[in-house]
């Protein structure tokens, strides 16, 4: 599913035109954004978790080189499915 995809589907279970879904949608993303960013964490009961990770900084390889090449350390983005999001995959 992509992003039109799943506008479509808010829009569709809501009742509320594409527009407005879209803005929720844009509204959702950026609030969890912006609190990753802060380094809190975001937690969507029966959904699941947002949270920031250190990734530590560790040595690599240039795939079109071969040449070691280090890899500095980052903060990425981690989602952790909540019980009833892993329920329904199963």
């Amino acid at each position: 599913m992509n992003k039109a995809e799943l506008i479509d589907a808010i829009a569709s279970k809501a009742k509320i035109a594409k527009t407005e879904a879209k803005k929720a949608l844009d509204a959702t993303v950026e609030a969890i954004g912006n609190d990753l960013k802060k380094g809190n964490k975001v937690v969507l009961i029966g959904f699941g978790t947002f949270s920031v990770k250190k990734r530590n900084a560790r040595n690599g390889r240039n795939p079109q080189t071969g040449k070691p090449m280090k890899i500095a350390a980052k903060k990425v983005a981690h989602f952790k499915p909540g019980a009833a999001l892993a329920k329904k995959v199963k």
